[in-house]
Formats: C-alpha cells, sequence, structure tokens
C-alpha cells in the first residue's frame, strides 16, 4: 500500500516551533507524544498559565491539569501522568509556504486545490472532524452551558456552573438547517457549513456567545436523538452493503461523541460519501480474571518460573583463541574491501582504536559463511562486545558458537490459563510474564557503574497453547537464559536512555484485540518468531544443547 505523506509547517512561536512536546503514560509505563495540533492547544493554555485546558473542543474528551501535570478522561475519570519535553527541537525556515502544506488554513487565504478523498475509514474519519474543527474559525465558535467535571477539585478558579444549570446533550451546533432526502431517508444534506462550537473556557475568541439564538440543528437534539439518527443511517447503508467505518463510541458519557459521530456522517454524506457509523474494537490488553486455582502448569515443561542473576561466563580464555576455532587464514586476500574498517584486504587494517596484538595486515575467512575481514578488526570487534566465547559476522548475521545478550537480572513466570486467543478457539493461553527490576548497569552494559529505569514491568504476553506455541516458548525459555530477550538501551518509543527495551524478539502484549499490531489475530505471528529466534541462534538444536 502506498500513501502520501506531508510536511507541515507551524509558526515559530508555537510549540513544535519552540521545541515543545507534550507527552503521556502509556499503559505499559512508556510515554506516547500527542498528537502535534493537541501539542499546540495544550500548550498555549500552558503559556497562558492557565491552571487546566479542557480538549473537547477539539474532539477529545480530555482535561489536563498542569498543577499535577495529569490528564483525566472525562467518562471514566482515569488519570495518566502527562509531560512537557523541550528537546525537540524542528528547523527554521523562511520565505513564502505553500498552502497546501499547513493546516488549518489562515482566515482569508486562498483555497488549496481540491485533493481526491482517500476512501479509507481512518481518512474518512479523521479528515471530516479536522475540517469540522477548521471551518469553525473565529466567529463562528457558540458559547453553551456545559456541564464541567469534578476534577481538578482544588482549583477554585475552574468554571462550574450554578446548580440547577441544566447541561446540554450535545456541543455541536450546525449553521442552516438538515433536510433528509425524501427517498433514502438514510442521508442528511447540510444547507450550509457545519461547525463545532468549542467549548466554554478561558481561551473562547471575543465576541463568542453574544446571546444571538442559535439556529435549530444537531444542538436542539440530545444524546438519544443523535444516537437513533446515526443508528438509523447505519441500518440503511449497511442493507445497501456499504462498508463501516467505525467512530468513537456512540453510547459514551461525553456530550462530544456522540455530536461528532453525528456530524462525521452528515460531512460524508453532504460530500456525496457513503458512511457506516459502527462502534470500533476496544483495547483489550489482559484477560478476564483467572483465579489460583484455574491456572495450570504447561505440560512437558519443568517449573513454572525461570531467573536470571548474573552475567555468563566467558568461554573463550582470549580472543585469539575465541577467533581460531571460526577462522581459516587467507594467504592471498580478494581484492574488496574489509567490511569492519573499510580499508582493501590487501592493505594493513584501518582499525584506530586500541592495537590487539595481532599483525595488523593478516586476514581470515570465516568457515561458514565465508566473509574474509582482517583479523585484526574482527579481534577488535570481539573486544567490543559482550565476550562471550560467541562471533556473528558483521556481513550476513551467521553465529558462530553459543550467542548470549546482556540482560539484566530478572524473573520470567509462565503458565495455562483458561481463555482463548483470538484466532485460537481451539485452545488455551499461555501467559508469560516478565518482571525485571531497576538496577545498576555491570560492565557489559552501555554505562557500567550508572543506574537504569525498568518501565512497564512486569510485562505479560501471550501465545497459543498449541503444539507450535509451545515450541515457541520452550526457544523463549532459552533465549531468556541466554539473556537475550531484553537489553539496555535507549527506547525507539520514549528516546528515553539507560532503560530496559526489547531485543529484536517481538512479542504479543494485547490478549483480546489487534489494535496496537501487538495482539491476536496474527496468522504469521509464530512463524515472525521462530525466525526471530533463529536470527539469535536459537533453534530447536538449542534445546539439545541446553539439555546437554
Amino acid at each position: 500500500t502506498i500513501r502520501p505523506v506531508r510536511r507541515s509547517y507551524y509558526d515559530p512561536s508555537s510549540a513544535p516551533g519552540k521545541g515543545v512536546v507534550w507527552e503521556w503514560e502509556n499503559d505499559s509505563g512508556s510515554w506516547t507524544p500527542y498528537d502535534m495540533d493537541v501539542g499546540i492547544t495544550i500548550q498555549r493554555a500552558y503559556e497562558k498559565q492557565h491552571p487546566w485546558v479542557d480538549l473537547s473542543a477539539i474532539g477529545f474528551c480530555y482535561v489536563i491539569d498542569f498543577a499535577t501535570m495529569g490528564q483525566i478522561n472525562r467518562q471514566t475519570q482515569r488519570k495518566r501522568r502527562v509531560r512537557r519535553r523541550l528537546d525537540m527541537v524542528y528547523p527554521l525556515v523562511s520565505g513564502t509556504l505553500p498552502k497546501s502544506q499547513s493546516w488549518p488554513a489562515s482566515p482569508g487565504a486562498a483555497a488549496a486545490p481540491p485533493v481526491p478523498a482517500c476512501a479509507c475509514p481512518q481518512c474518512l474519519l479523521v479528515m471530516s472532524v479536522k475540517a469540522t474543527v477548521s471551518a469553525a474559525g473565529p466567529g463562528t465558535a457558540t458559547l453553551q452551558p456545559r456541564k464541567v467535571p469534578a476534577v481538578p477539585p482544588a482549583n477554585p478558579k475552574a468554571p462550574v456552573p450554578a446548580s440547577g444549570t441544566k447541561a446540554p446533550d450535545s456541543m455541536a451546533t450546525v449553521r442552516g438547517s438538515l433536510k433528509p432526502l425524501a427517498a433514502q431517508g438514510s442521508r442528511w444534506q447540510a444547507a450550509s457549513t457545519p461547525t463545532l462550537s468549542s467549548a466554554s473556557s478561558n481561551t473562547s475568541p471575543p465576541g463568542a456567545g453574544s446571546g444571538k439564538a442559535s439556529r435549530p440543528g444537531l444542538g436542539t437534539l440530545n444524546r438519544n436523538h443523535l444516537q437513533r439518527l446515526a443508528i438509523a443511517q447505519s441500518r440503511v447503508l449497511i442493507a445497501s452493503g456499504v462498508p463501516t467505518v467505525p467512530v468513537k463510541n456512540l453510547t459514551g458519557s461525553s456530550p462530544v461523541n456522540p455530536a461528532l459521530a453525528g456530524i462525521t456522517g452528515i460531512l460524508m454524506s453532504a460530500a456525496g460519501l457513503p458512511v457506516c457509523l459502527t462502534r470500533p474494537p476496544k483495547l483489550v490488553l489482559h484477560p478476564p480474571p483467572v483465579s489460583k486455582s484455574e491456572i495450570q502448569s504447561i505440560p512437558g515443561i519443568s517449573h513454572t518460573c525461570r531467573k536470571t542473576t548474573k552475567k555468563q561466563a566467558k568461554k573463550g580464555k582470549t580472543p585469539e583463541e575465541v577467533l581460531k576455532k571460526y577462522l581459516q587464514k587467507v594467504r592471498h586476500p580478494p581484492d574488496e574491501d574489509c567490511t569492519i574498517c573499510m580499508e582493501r584486504l590487501s592493505a594493513p587494517s584501518g582499525y584506530k582504536g586500541p592495537q590487539p596484538a595481532i599483525k595488523p595486515d593478516l586476514v581470515g575467512k570465516l568457515v561458514k559463511c565465508g566473509h574474509v575481514f582482517h583479523l585484526h578488526c574482527l579481534v577488535a570487534m570481539y573486544n567490543n562486545g559482550n565476550k562471550d566465547g560467541s562471533l556473528q559476522c558483521p556481513t550476513c548475521k551467521t553465529i558462530y558458537g553459543v550467542k548470549t545478550g546482556t540482560q539484566p537480572p530478572g524473573k520470567m513466570e509462565y503458565h495455562i490459563i483458561p481463555h482463548a486467543l483470538p484466532g485460537h478457539s481451539d485452545c488455551k493461553t499461555i501467559r508469560i510474564i516478565y518482571n525485571i527490576p531497576p538496577g545498576v548497569q555491570g560492565p557489559e552494559h552501555p554505562n557500567p557503574g550508572k543506574s537504569f529505569t525498568a518501565r512497564g514491568f512486569p510485562r505479560h504476553c501471550y501465545l497459543p497453547d498449541s503444539e507450535k506455541g509451545r515450541k515457541v516458548l520452550k526457544l523463549l525459555l532459552v533465549a531468556w537464559d541466554r539473556r537475550l530477550i531484553f537489553a539496555i538501551g535507549t527506547s525507539s518509543t520514549t528516546g528515553e536512555s539507560d532503560t530496559v527495551i526489547w531485543n529484536e524478539i517481538h512479542h504479543k502484549t494485547e490478549f483480546g484485540s489487534n489494535l496496537t499490531g501487538h495482539g491476536y489475530p496474527d496468522i504469521n505471528y509464530l512463524d515472525n518468531v521462530l525466525a526471530e529466534l533463529a536470527a539469535q541462534g536459537i533453534t530447536e538444536e538449542s534445546l539439545t544443547q541446553e539439555k546437554d
């Protein structure tokens, strides 16, 4: 699938212009950045020293409390930590910027040429909501009394409606009348551009809510009416074979979600796009509660727990002795480069670091794969690695000996639970629980003596309790014993350094869904993870080696 990408430009005074990124803490303990436009909204309120900001006006049912640096879900009242980073520096540009590369367009700017709409569900939903918010420029916002959550309670400045004021069930208003098509009754067309009203907040534009009565529209419908409108539209479209488009929770307690759902359907219908509003699948990270009596050990695998405590013992006395087992000397080097130092093999090694006790012009060939290198370079590469008696070809990754890693001490638990994974209804589930505490890095780690963090532990992972699933578990146990499951490094998700990270062996951490790509169903997962284990030198032969 090929999709276009684009680069957006922002004012130097905005959050990205100042290198500011706002992030929220996810369930695994790592940090996820907000979308750029959401981050700009949060930063704008932060700079104005507002005690909190409500993101309902841009379609999200969250309140950001700057006093506690927390995000509160208006529906569930769940709280998450947020943080503000200042290390994301973007380059500055000057000159006239193309209009099509920024959104929303500035008031009065010439409209960009129409772009053919993508028909995928993601684009239809996101672009329709953005178009709605973009259309609601200064002067079109409408202040409406609405129910403000009791959080944060300690803030006396938060606007709270007087008791007895009834909050409307919708925050959306439509300028103009809605005319149902008489022949179908399933599509609605707006007589003029629909607009999403802004939330009642300290950042509302001047002149908004001047007291003029708004025309009848979605603002006069309560949640039940909006839901019935969406469901009626959906049933007709489903009957006609129109693909469904997931839209945010139609039955939630927030007034924003059903309003956005209704507006989304109207916008798409007005543009001639068929739409069916359905409830999207929910993220299911964990199985239903399981009692201790329901947990079973895995047949053919002893114990239910495995620990690692210290570094593997070195298996070679000196680097030269290790290399001697895997190399053949080459008297007449080929006319090509050494892929380690990038010098010609016929010339001395170009390695400039600590000099090994070996001549720099000697050349050797690895016996399995046949790749040729300077012996001087191979010794230096071995000294800079784990020095565990194994060697990995830097060209083709062929492993010589038994490869071990630098995984910090921890515990791995594994057992069977009486629930089935999506796509594996014919068997139960193997649950793996990894637990690694924070600690101090050892001599084999990137920064010896420095402390490291361990975010998101214990981490729960899942395999089907099938023949292939048990095979994968046995090989994962070998990988655990060889300290290859985790490593200490820089997180590709959060950018945090000196933290425990996955080490190129993918795990499924989502039990009942696959919204993140780390769940089920995934018909290729077991084959893929077997290939990843093989790339670390762990195959069925490894099981025999471990027994020996």
